[in-house]
C-alpha cells in the first residue's frame, strides 16, 4: 500500500489502463511527428501554467526548496519542448531509401526502405530525487511520448499527491490537443508496478533508482515469456581524479567545487562525486573541512532514504583505515560527512567503500604516485561519470587516466564537476552495468528517444502501402537518406 491517503491502483483499474494503452498505441504511433510535437508543446504549456499548484505540492512531499523545484519544473518543460523540436525536424526516424538496383554486384537488389517505429506501450518508473524532471512528466515520459509510445507511469511513493496532480495536468493537456484517450495514465502501488511490468501489453520499461530495486525489475523484464527492453539507471560513484599540478594551480578552488558538488541537494543526485582522488600531500584538509562544515543540514527526500543514508554512513565510517574529516548531526536533517582514506585501504575494502551512498557523504582517497592513481582508476565497475582535473604539464598522466576511465563511464569530464546534466543532443547519461542496464542508450538528451523505437525495413512495398516517412513524395517533409543505384 502506498504511504498516502491516495489508494493504490486496483488490478481492475490497471487492466483498464493497460488495455487502453494497447488499443491506442497504433493510432498514436502513426500520427505525423508534427502533430505529436504540438501535443508535447501543449503539455509543456499546461505544466508551466500549473506551476503555482505543482511546486507547493512538491515542496511539501520532497523537502526540496522552492527555487530548486521551480528550476526543475523549467527543466521538465524544456525537455518536452526540445523533443517537440526533434519531432518537427524528423531526423529521429532515420528514414533510409535504398532503391532497387538490378546491377548490384551481389545480384539484383530489391527496393529496401528502413525507418524506426514505436515499440508500443512503455512503463515508466518515476524517480524519488527529481519530482519533476525524472518523474511523471520527466525525460522518460517525454522521450517515450515523442517516440509515439503510450506511457503508463508508475508513481514514486515519495510524492504521490504531486504525481496524481501532475498526471491530471498531462492527461487534460493531451486530450485537449487531440491525443487519443489513454495515451498516458498514472498508476500507484508497488504490486501495481511489478504487475504492469509482467503484462504482455507493456513493450518496454524505464527506471531510475537503486541497484537492488532496478536489478529486481530488470530480472522480471527479462524473465517474461517475451522479454522486453528495460532501461534502468541504478547507481553511480562518479570518481574524480585530481593531478598534483591541478592541486598546485588551483587546489582551493577544486576543494570548494568538490564540496559544493557532493553536498548539493543533500547529496541526492545520481551524479554526486562519491570519491575524489588527491595526491597524498594535497594540503587541502582545512579547506575541505571548513567548506563541509559550512553547509547547512538538509532533510532527505523521505524517511526511508534517511534511514538508508544513516546505515550506509555508519558502515563506511566503521571501515578500518577510514578517517572522518567532517561529520555533523543527522537528527534534524543530513549534514555533509567527509571521510578520507588511501588507495591501499580502498583496495582492501572495496566491497564496503565502492557502494553508492545516497546522501551527502563523500570520500577523499589519497594516492602516492601516478601509478597508484592509475591502479585505482581500474577498480571501478560501470559509472555515469568520471572526472579528471589536470593542467597542461601533466597531460600524459591525465591521458592515462582518461583511457582507463573511458571503459567504465558514459561521460568523461575535464576540470569540472559531474552534478548538472545538460539536456542536449550530445549528452550521454548512462554507462556500463551496474550504473545502467544498457550502456548504449541515454536517459537524458534527445538521443533518449532511441530507447523506444525499433527498426523496420519494407522490401518492394508499393508506394500506397508505405508509411509516409518512406514514400517518394515524402508528405511529412522529413529528412530522407536516399541511396541510388551506382
Amino acid at each position: 500500500m502506498t504511504a498516502t491517503r491516495i489508494p493504490d491502483t486496483s488490478p481492475a483499474e490497471l487492466d483498464t489502463v493497460l488495455q487502453r494503452a494497447a488499443d491506442v498505441a497504433g493510432s498514436f504511433g502513426e500520427l505525423p511527428p508534427a502533430t505529436r510535437a504540438r501535443q508535447l508543446g501543449a503539455v509543456a504549456d499546461a505544466l508551466d501554467a500549473a506551476a503555482g499548484d505543482l511546486v507547493p505540492l512538491a515542496m511539501a512531499e520532497s523537502h526540496l526548496s522552492e527555487a530548486r523545484l521551480t528550476g526543475e519544473l523549467k527543466r521538465t518543460t524544456f525537455q518536452l519542448r526540445l523533443f517537440a523540436e526533434v519531432l518537427a525536424e524528423g531526423r529521429y526516424l532515420q528514414a533510409t531509401l535504398d532503391r532497387a538496383d538490378p546491377g548490384f554486384p551481389l545480384g539484383a537488389k530489391p527496393d529496401l526502405r528502413r525507418m524506426l517505429v514505436p515499440v508500443g506501450p512503455v512503463l515508466v518508473f518515476a524517480a524519488s530525487n527529481f519530482p519533476f524532471a525524472f518523474s511523471v512528466a520527466g525525460g522518460d515520459t517525454a522521450s517515450a511520448l515523442a517516440a509515439g509510445c503510450p506511457v503508463v507511469l508508475k508513481a514514486h511513493p515519495g510524492h504521490p499527491e504531486l504525481s496524481v496532480r501532475t498526471g491530471e495536468v498531462l492527461v487534460e493537456a493531451l486530450r485537449a490537443s487531440g491525443a487519443p484517450d489513454g495515451v498516458f495514465r498514472v498508476v500507484l502501488g508497488f504490486e501495481t508496478g511489478t504487475a504492469a511490468l509482467r503484462d504482455p501489453r507493456i513493450r518496454a520499461a524505464a527506471f531510475t533508482g537503486s541497484v537492488p530495486a532496478g536489478r529486481a525489475l530488470f530480472d522480471i523484464a527479462n524473465s517474461r515469456p517475451t522479454p522486453i527492453p528495460f532501461f534502468g539507471e541504478l547507481g553511480s560513484l562518479n570518481p574524480v581524479f585530481v593531478t598534483p599540478a591541478a592541486v598546485r594551480a588551483r587546489g582551493e578552488e577544486i576543494a570548494k567545487g568538490y564540496v559544493t558538488s557532493y553536498s548539493g541537494n543533500a547529496g541526492q543526485l545520481c551524479t554526486k562525486p562519491g570519491l575524489v582522488f588527491l595526491p597524498a600531500d594535497h594540503g587541502l584538509e582545512d579547506v575541505l573541512v571548513a567548506e563541509s562544515q559550512a553547509v547547512a543540514a538538509h532533510r532527505l527526500l523521505n524517511e526511508r532514504l534517511h534511514e538508508g543514508y544513516c546505515g550506509r554512513r555508519a558502515a563506511v565510517t566503521g571501515v578500518p583505515g577510514v578517517r572522518v574529516l567532517a561529520e555533523g548531526s543527522i537528527d534534524d536533517g543530513a549534514v555533509p560527512t567527509l571521510l578520507t582514506t588511501d588507495v591501499d585501504t580502498l583496495l582492501a575494502h572495496r566491497e564496503e567503500l565502492l557502494e553508492e551512498v545516497f546522501g551527502p557523504l563523500s570520500i577523499v582517497v589519497t594516492y602516492r604516485s601516478p601509478d597508484e592513481a592509475r591502479r585505482a582508476a581500474e577498480i571501478f565497475d560501470g559509472n555515469l561519470t568520471a572526472t579528471v582535473h589536470a593542467e597542461p604539464e601533466d597531460t600524459e598522466f591525465a591521458a592515462s587516466l582518461v583511457s582507463r576511465l573511458r571503459e567504465r563511464v558514459g561521460r568523461l569530464l575535464f576540470n569540472g564537476w559531474p552534478t548538472g546534466v545538460a539536456v542536449s543532443p550530445a549528452m550521454q547519461h548512462g554507462g556500463p552495468y551496474p550504473t545502467t542496464t544498457d550502456s548504449r542508450f541515454t536517459s537524458v538528451g534527445t538521443a533518449a528517444i532511441d530507447r523506444f523505437l525499433r527498426p523496420v525495413t519494407y522490401q518492394n512495398v508499393p508506394q500506397e502501402l508505405l508509411p509516409e516517412a518512406l514514400r517518394d513524395d515524402n508528405p511529412w517533409g522529413i529528412p530522407q537518406t536516399v541511396h541510388e543505384p551506382k
